[in-house]
């Protein structure tokens, strides 16, 4: 393929396949769309206001069609499909995914293609064969030729199942959970399993935790590889979501050294799909049993929740994971949309739900704003919503972009052994990982959340340590056996430098607001801590009316992704785009590019001067979209034989509020590469089955449809659904 009337042959190396030029595309979405006959519109809203983009330059113009004459020569191509926004503003990019698109398929097929990365690429016995992509994060979508009739429609998630099972997972850093409900059980309430081997005891969540043998396999998982004592050859993992991480996935330098290494021969998606499949296994079992009745858990809705701050590589990682270990398969001959029982779920957006629906507690009423800050073991996510409508018909809409970092308690136990390294440096009795284990034990279980702040300056903390047989040391507070820590050491070295990470997060998110939030509401186990409860009190009571804890707080994100399930209906309207997702493309030079980047104009072969290097965008930053629709861009690519049949688009981002003209005036990220192979498509083999020594064009659209952490892409010819994928928004 080649942009702006260039044949195949003039276009021989991987740089130049990447520019690419889509066909009358949309300049950003900037207004408001006419009100949709299927889409409810939101009350109080002016549909026809139109929504203000972030200042800067204007938009470049849609970029061209390739030509193989004088610009504008060839004559008029088909009649394009009516554009027709699901957003109220802006629209996803066809491109955050890291995967293959593939039209719909059999029952037993495998699942999507999974990522390779640094962390290298898994194909787990249990499951089948997974398709892998190259390590330069191509995506392709391979077309299936369907004869003469036409492609079929592929099945779209319904909410209308009345009865139906939703499970959701809280698959956390440190800690995970599971709940259910069916309008069928408990008169529609949420149910968690509360039983876990391993235990008499009942846990709303367990450790995520594995044990592995020498040989790489798991010997116990959850509660019973968290308390496991010392095996010989054994290993225990813990923390290994965190090592799908932005910067992580984008540079394997960038893993936080002080994270466990992974066992021999062992990715960590390895690790997430066995622990996963533990998880999951048990809780077929153990829901099976707490209904009293064999639950069709092969066709139950499955909603798995990401963190808000994590990139397309990492999310589409977790969906190929889950899919591996088996939490969603062909329930039946026929059913092809087996994958779409997957929801991928933000976990603020879940703990907005759950919270929400406590409006005794919290005293929110309709058009009311509000902020989620789960601050869970690992991640701190925020997020800001209103309450839209009634309560009784629940719906809230996100008002800005998300944000998050890794500032989570785990970072509290980091810190804290890095404290007792110090202390203990020239007792090395009580350095050895048995040891450092039982100290972040005794700290994380009894004193980190308890832990006041200020007021514990003066008081002593006693730590008791593993190997009694040392000799004491005052200086470092070794005195009998014990480690004594005075609490403004604590303080200093411990929690202040995590809890002002997330005090400056959330002063950063009420920057993004520009109307009056009424709440900030804290949930996962973090906001358990008095001292950061207590620091965000102080810091944000004179400016937000309420600032509450829930009483599940822990598992707000749990049994609120849970409740969206039951829901059967979208409770969260709108999301906000947290970046820029543009195209690079070649268009026409105009006299602002002759004067600002001469260097970029070259002539094609039509004599026509265009301008490289210049950004299309689809979405800007900031901009709202409505969820559950779709948005459609035309393309139109030119092959100049009936092997030229694929189409290239390279996606980027940027976190720039500014709307940049040209790729070098901001920093701009390779998202990733989506390769269409448009061969089986109609127009395509109908010209190409002719000869045609000029070449040839096929038009077709792609369609994006939004969800929570998620886009899926469509490739649209003719109105109809040629094939599928499904990548991350969040990137």
């Amino acid at each position: 393929m080649s942009c702006c009337g260039e044949p195949d042959n003039k276009v021989r190396n991987a740089q130049a396949a990447q520019h690419v030029t889509p066909f009358q595309t949309q300049s950003p979405v900037s207004k408001q769309p006419a009100p949709q006959p299927s889409m409810p519109q939101w009350p109080g809203v002016n549909n026809e206001k139109g929504f203000q983009p972030p200042a800067g330059p204007t938009p470049p113009p849609p970029a061209h069609h390739d030509v193989q004459g004088p610009w504008g020569s060839k004559a008029s191509p088909p009649p394009l499909v009516p554009f027709v926004p699901y957003a109220p503003q802006g629209s996803p990019p066809p491109g955050t995914y890291t995967h293959g698109a593939v039209p719909p398929q059999s029952p037993g097929s495998p699942p999507p293609g999974v990522l390779s990365s640094v962390y290298g690429e898994y194909s787990p016995v249990r499951s089948p064969p997974v398709a892998r992509t190259s390590p330069d994060r191509t995506l392709s979508m391979s077309v299936t030729s369907r004869g003469n009739s036409p492609p079929i429609m592929p099945q779209q998630p319904s909410f209308v199942d009345e009865g139906k099972l939703s499970v959701s997972i809280d698959f956390g850093t440190t800690f995970s959970g599971v709940a259910y409900g069916s309008s069928r059980i408990a008169a529609g309430k949420v149910q968690q399993i509360l039983n876990w081997p391993g235990s008499f005891e009942t846990f709303r969540k367990i450790p995520t935790c594995l044990l592995y043998d020498e040989h790489g396999q798991v010997i116990a998982w959850g509660l019973e590889a968290k308390s496991a004592g010392p095996i010989p050859g054994a290993v225990k993992c813990e923390w290994f979501k965190l090592f799908l991480e932005p910067h992580a996935l984008r540079d394997e330098a960038n893993v936080d050294p002080r994270l466990p290494t992974l066992p021999p021969g062992k990715r960590a998606i390895d690790l997430i799909i066995d622990f996963l499949s533990c998880l999951w296994d048990y809780a077929k079992q153990q829901i099976t049993r707490e209904i009293g009745a064999v639950a069709d858990l092969d066709s139950a809705d499955v909603w798995l929740t990401v963190p808000a701050a994590w990139d397309a590589t990492g999310c589409q990682m977790m969906r190929d994971a889950a899919i591996a270990a088996g939490l969603v398969r062909s329930a039946r001959p026929g059913d092809h949309g087996w994958r779409e029982r997957l929801r991928i779920i933000s976990e603020p957006e879940a703990a907005a739900v759950h919270c929400a629906n406590l409006t005794d507690v919290h005293k929110l009423g309709p058009n009311q704003n509000f902020m989620i800050c789960d601050a869970g073991g690992g991640t701190v996510d925020l997020a800001v919503y209103r309450i839209m409508g009634m309560l009784s018909n629940l719906e809230i809409a996100e008002l800005c972009a998300r944000s998050g970092a890794n500032c989570g308690s785990l970072f509290l136990d980091l810190r804290f052994r890095e404290l007792m390294k110090t202390l203990l440096a020239d007792h090395p009795a009580h350095l050895d990982s048995v040891s450092l284990a039982n100290f972040m034990e005794n700290f994380s279980e009894t004193e980190k959340l308890r832990y006041m702040g200020e007021e514990d300056d003066d008081k002593m903390f006693h730590f008791t340590c593993f190997n009694v047989e040392d000799p004491d040391d005052p200086a470092v507070g070794l005195v009998n056996g014990e480690v004594t820590i005075p609490g403004n050491l604590l303080r200093r070295e411990v929690f202040d430098p995590v809890v002002d990470e997330v005090l400056e997060l959330i002063e950063a998110q009420t920057r993004k607001v520009d109307q009056r939030l009424d709440a900030l509401l804290l949930v996962g186990g973090f906001s358990g801590s008095e001292y950061l409860y207590r620091k965000v009190q102080e810091r944000f009571s004179s400016r937000i009316g309420v600032i509450a804890r829930p009483p599940d707080c822990d598992t707000a994100t749990l049994r609120g992704a849970a409740k969206y399930g039951l829901a059967r209906r979208p409770l969260v309207s709108s999301v906000v785009a947290p970046q820029s997702y543009m195209l690079k493309v070649k268009l026409p030079a105009e006299p602002e590019d002759w004067l600002k980047r001469p260097a970029y104009i070259r002539e094609n072969d039509a004599g026509v001067a265009i301008c490289e290097n210049r950004l299309q965008y689809l979405v800007a930053k900031g901009a709202i979209m409505r969820k559950g629709q779709r948005l459609k861009t035309t393309f139109c690519k030119f092959s100049q034989t009936p092997n030229d049949r694929m189409f290239v688009a390279v996606l980027y981002t940027s976190e720039s509020d500014k709307i940049m003209r040209y790729t070098d005036e901001g920093e701009i990220m390779e998202l990733c590469q989506w390769t269409i192979d448009l061969g089986a498509l109609p127009s395509f083999q109908r010209n190409a089955s002719v000869p045609q020594p000029n070449g040839f064009y096929t038009e077709f659209e792609l369609g994006l449809e939004l969800d929570s952490a998620e886009v899926r892409g469509v490739l649209i010819y003719q109105g109809q659904d040629w094939g599928r994928v499904v990548f991350s928004y969040r990137s």
